[in-house]
Order: C-alpha cells, then sequence, then structure tokens
C-alpha cells in the first residue's frame, strides 16, 4: 500500500483526498427527488489538481456521483419511505373533509282555500311556537304569513324531527326559501329568468276580437294587452269590423327547456275599417318601456278612450229623457253597464279633486288633470282604497267600484269628460297624446325600430308561406 502511494505526488494525493471530502458532503446534502432537476454534479481532474461544479442534467450527474456515493452506507429503504412521506406531508397538506351533511325529509302540501299558515304547520308536525320563530325570522322570513290558494309549500324535516328548511312556491319562477341557521331562521325570494322567445300570431275578426284572437292561438292576456295598445284609438266595443285584421309578434316563455307561459307583445299591427296602426315595444335608456308607432309617437294618450271595459247602456245625449224624472235633461256623460264590484280605472293621471257622496251622482270621484280637463265617475258601490280629496293617481289605477248609488236604476258607471267645464263625448272626444320619442332618443329608436320592422317582416313571409303549404 505504501510503495502505491509513493507513485503519486503528495500534492495529488492531497488533492484527492479533498476531492471525496467534498463530494461526500454534496451527495449528503443533496435533495430529494422531488427537486431533482436543481441537482448539480462535481467534476474531479487529478491532472491539474482541481475540483469543478457542473450543472449537468440529472440523468447524466448520476453516473459521475455513483461510483463516490456508493462508499456511503445506505439508508434502509423503510428510512427512505418513511422520508418521503413525511417530505409529501409537508409539501401537499391533508384538505380538510367537508362535514356529511344531514339528511332531510321533505313533506309537500298543495295549499287550498281555507288552508292557513298554522294548519299547514299542525300538518308537517310542528306547533304555533315553531310557526312563530319562523315568521319572525331574519331577511323575507315574514313573507311567509302570505298565503294564496295553488301555491305549494314543502317542509324540510331532520334525522331528528327537527324543522331545517322551508320552500313556499308562488309560481314556476318565484320561491320564498327559509333555511335554518343555528338557532333561527332566514328568509330569501329565489327568481328564476325564464328564456323569452319570439312567436307570431295572426288573424281576421270575423264575429270579435276575442274569438279571433283564440282562434289564432293567442291566450286571454295576450289579447286584453293587444286591445289595450290599440285602446286609445279603437274601441273594441264598437269600432271593430268584420274583416279588420291583427298580427302579432310575442314573448313564449321557456323554463328547463319547456314552455309554461307567454310575456310581454313585442310588435302588433291593427287594421281597422282599411287603416293599418302599428306598435313597437321600445325600452329607452333610462329602462322605461311603452309602445310607440314607428314615427315615434306614443300609442298611449294621455287619457284612456274608455275607464272601463263594459257596454254603453246610455250614450252622451244633451237632449235625453231622463230615466227617473222623465223629464228631458242633458246627459252630459256616458254610462256603461257592470256588474256591481267591477273596478273602475282612472281615465288619466291627475288629482283627487272630490272624492264622497255627491247628491244623485251617489258615491263620486271627480279626478283634475292639468288646468283645463276634469273627469267625474259616479254610482259608485265603494271607493278604492286611499282615493281621497287631494290624493295623485295614476292613468289606470283603480279609483272605485261600479254601483247603483244616487239615483239610478241599475248598477252601472256614470262618465263624465270636462274641458274647460264644458261637457264632452268621451267616445269621440280628440284626446291629447302622450310624451313621443324625445329627440336626444330618436337616433336610438329608429335603429331599433329598423331591427323590430324587419323582424316582423321575416315572421310574416314564413307564415305566409306555412299557411301557402298547408293549403296544397
Amino acid at each position: 500500500m505504501r510503495y502505491v502511494l509513493k507513485m503519486f505526488p503528495k500534492t495529488h494525493i492531497t488533492i484527492a483526498a479533498a476531492a471525496t471530502v467534498v463530494v461526500t458532503a454534496a451527495i449528503l446534502m443533496s435533495p430529494s427527488s422531488n427537486v431533482e432537476a436543481k441537482r448539480m454534479s462535481y467534476a474531479l481532474d487529478l491532472e491539474q489538481g482541481t475540483v469543478s461544479e457542473t450543472g449537468a442534467a440529472p440523468e447524466q450527474a448520476m453516473p459521475t456521483e455513483a461510483p463516490v456515493a456508493d462508499t456511503q452506507p445506505k439508508a434502509p429503504e423503510s428510512d427512505v419511505a418513511t422520508e418521503a412521506t413525511q417530505q409529501a406531508s409537508v409539501s401537499a397538506p391533508e384538505q380538510p373533509v367537508a362535514p356529511k351533511l344531514p339528511e332531510l325529509e321533505w313533506q309537500t302540501f298543495a295549499i287550498k282555500s281555507g288552508d292557513t299558515l298554522s294548519s299547514l304547520f299542525k300538518k308537517a308536525g310542528f306547533n304555533d311556537g315553531i310557526m312563530l320563530s319562523v315568521i319572525h325570522g331574519d331577511g323575507e322570513a315574514e313573507k311567509l304569513q302570505r298565503l294564496y290558494a295553488g301555491e305549494t309549500i314543502r317542509f324540510a324535516t331532520t334525522e331528528e324531527g327537527g324543522l331545517a328548511a322551508i320552500d313556499l312556491q308562488r309560481n314556476r319562477l318565484e320561491t320564498l326559501k327559509i333555511t335554518k341557521e343555528g338557532e333561527s331562521f332566514t328568509g330569501e325570494t329565489e327568481v328564476r329568468k325564464p328564456e323569452a322567445r319570439p312567436a307570431f300570431a295572426s288573424g281576421t275578426i270575423d264575429g270579435s276580437l276575442y274569438l279571433a284572437a283564440r282562434e289564432a292561438g293567442l291566450n286571454d292576456s295576450l289579447t286584453m294587452e293587444l286591445a289595450g295598445i290599440f285602446g286609445w284609438d279603437i274601441d273594441f266595443v264598437y269600432d271593430v269590423r268584420k274583416g279588420d285584421q291583427f298580427e302579432v309578434v310575442y314573448e313564449e316563455l321557456y323554463l328547463d327547456g319547456e314552455k309554461f307561459d307567454t310575456g310581454r307583445i313585442l310588435s302588433a299591427r291593427f287594421v281597422n275599417r282599411g287603416e293599418e296602426n302599428l306598435a313597437l315595444l321600445y325600452t329607452d335608456s333610462n329602462g322605461d318601456s311603452d309602445y310607440y308607432a314607428p314615427d315615434g309617437k306614443s300609442m298611449r294618450k294621455a287619457f284612456l278612450r274608455t275607464p272601463i271595459n263594459a257596454r254603453i247602456s246610455s250614450p252622451f245625449n244633451l237632449q235625453r229623457r231622463h230615466p227617473v224624472l222623465d223629464v228631458v235633461r242633458p246627459h252630459e256623460g256616458t254610462d256603461y253597464a257592470a256588474p256591481p264590484g267591477t273596478p273602475i280605472k282612472a281615465a288619466g293621471s291627475g288629482r283627487v279633486k272630490f272624492a264622497g257622496w255627491k247628491g244623485g251622482y251617489g258615491r263620486t270621484v271627480i279626478l283634475q288633470h292639468g288646468d283645463n280637463i276634469t273627469t267625474l265617475y259616479a254610482h259608485m258601490s265603494r271607493l278604492g282604497k286611499g282615493i281621497k280629496n287631494g290624493t295623485r293617481v295614476k292613468q289606470g289605477q283603480t279609483i272605485g267600484h261600479v254601483g247603483s248609488s244616487g239615483m239610478v236604476t241599475g248598477p252601472h258607471l256614470h262618465y263624465e269628460f270636462r274641458l274647460n267645464g264644458s261637457p264632452r263625448n268621451s267616445r269621440t272626444v280628440k284626446l291629447p297624446d302622450a310624451k313621443p320619442i324625445p329627440s336626444s332618443e330618436m337616433a336610438r329608436f329608429k335603429q331599433f325600430t329598423e331591427q323590430r320592422i324587419a323582424q316582423f317582416d321575416v315572421f310574416r313571409e314564413s307564415y305566409q308561406q306555412l299557411a301557402l303549404a298547408s293549403d296544397d
């Protein structure tokens, strides 16, 4: 051994020993496998007497290190596995396991006429104390007190028999959800938004708008809306003629891919006695929606042509003979026969000038509209909610109900329209228009109008093609 050592200079032996120490230290301090890409290798140059550090890739570095590394004792495999496990636990902490939600059992009840909240709680197995704690809860929980026939209520019970949640489904779109949070209950209204798809209907009047609309596939709600859109210019009781036509683009509402209702009328065309009327639903930049003609004029007038949907029992006639007094006395208004209790609408927005009993008129409301127009509504059975002298009302608001108070022979509404104090025939007087599209909104409105009319024409052409195909 001494002979072998003498073959090398002392300097080389010293360098080799130092290199062995450096390499051994490097191996002991080298990182674990999860950072293998950062491992460095050490190259020995015995001829030059140097030790250099290189940045070789791990797979290239391993053969250089292996002969020296083998001189070191290896840790048992179990220890290596333990170390790897400990490193994994440090680098990737355990995710918290979500607690298992308790199983809930639901009871469902269809709300019928005569049901009360107390009776429904008892059916579900809960007393009035629980009911009071729910309706006195947070958020919108108190709204549970307002129940209507046709709604559905569900009670969720825990495995221990406690009340966990309540769902009150108002309709397909709206549900009041009440959940227990700690020791109290919290309510929130959930509203689903349906998908609106445009649809088209067309018809020709043979007997009445109602029958023609049903034949065209329109429901009663859309028919009433159609009449309301054109109702300021057309009296659908007396002005409609056989051969009049209508075309409507409206919304069909879908929920979960299933049609369940109809929405708004988007555009409508009505030909009355050869005169075309076109209305488009437009939402302005402030978010307010209304119906307008293509030139920007509002379809709505400042006044309704009639404050009630009923037949005329006695027209405006300044030479009429009074049915009770049997003397010629001007009939300065129009009478509409309707069942007692029928709602009466304000013909226009204004202020209540008088509300109370007025001689032969019976229960009466007089509205002041601006400086020169008043409307009178007489023979009511009762006044509308909140209607009293000085209150402001909006067009279409219910101001009273049909009755037979005062000097009358049967239930009806007596309606007068006065201009500067003089009576006018409400069915023929020229009504002032509502505000048109402002000039600042006109460019936006015209762009919208072009798109809506183009949509209308596409639907009409498709409808006509389908009609021709079905005839063949």
